[in-house]
């Protein structure tokens, strides 16, 4: 392929843009802010899972203290109405009397067990209503900081994108001053070359892939016409002469 040495020197200022998009573009793809967005969004979930069993947990709680209370109300009313009828001195009968007298000890003690109950499962809900507390609590300072990760990020991103918009730009602008031919090539080049198309020879050595050209290469890159698009024998980028080739 030919193409003026001029074209084959912008070629270099095309990929200098390129070099410096492709950094951009791993800045923005790599700024420390996304891992800890997902992170803290991950962490958001397992807080929403926990939330909800903490949740589940204290509204089971309240219905065992309901029952607890519910199966408390009717022996303390009957051991009301048993404690009434002995105070009034309407049972007259010793045995009845005695009856009821057992009656109450009776209640007292399944309202003293009931009572038991009722207390460890308060006991319970106190101890579920803390931890739901808690998480609500984390929940909410990670919320916080989620959206402060999101605003440094979202404004990170805004620079990175101007300054490519910036030099995508100029890319667009050194490319069109080039041969259509060579910017395919050069283009299919770089798309399976780890972003480098052209390389400049410097001192005898590609600037692409770092390798010093051997003697029979040196010869054929100084008999090449100034025209002649010349490709690294190792890395099979293009070539491009300088001044400081040492050709």
């Amino acid at each position: 392929m030919q193409a003026a040495a001029t074209a084959q020197s912008k070629l270099l200022d095309v990929q200098s843009v390129d070099t410096a998009i492709a950094q951009l573009e791993h800045r923005r793809r790599s700024l420390p802010e996304l891992a800890l967005i997902a992170e803290k969004q991950q962490e958001r979930r397992r807080q929403g899972e926990e939330l909800i069993a903490a949740n589940t947990a204290v509204s089971d709680l309240e219905l065992e203290l309901d029952k607890a209370e519910s199966d408390l109300e009717p022996v303390r009313q009957r051991l009301e109405r048993d404690q009434q009828r002995v105070d009034s001195g309407s049972v007259t009968d010793p045995k009845q009397l005695n009856a009821l007298l057992d009656e109450i000890a009776h209640l007292k003690r399944r309202i003293s067990d009931l009572e038991d109950v009722q207390l460890e499962v308060m006991e319970r809900h106190e101890q579920a209503t803390a931890v739901r507390d808690g998480i609500t609590a984390a929940r909410a300072a990670g919320e916080g900081e989620l959206r402060a990760l999101l605003a440094a990020r979202d404004e990170q991103l805004g620079e990175l994108d101007a300054e490519l918009a910036q030099h995508r730009g100029v890319r667009e602008a050194a490319a069109a001053q080039l041969p259509a031919e060579l910017l395919d090539l050069y283009d299919r080049i770089r798309a399976r070359s780890g972003g480098i198309g052209a390389a400049a020879l410097v001192r005898r050595r590609c600037s692409g892939c770092q390798l010093e050209a051997n003697s029979s290469d040196l010869a054929r890159y100084r008999a090449a016409a100034a025209d002649e698009v010349l490709r690294c024998e190792e890395c099979n980028r293009i070539l491009v002469r300088t001044a400081d080739s040492g050709l």
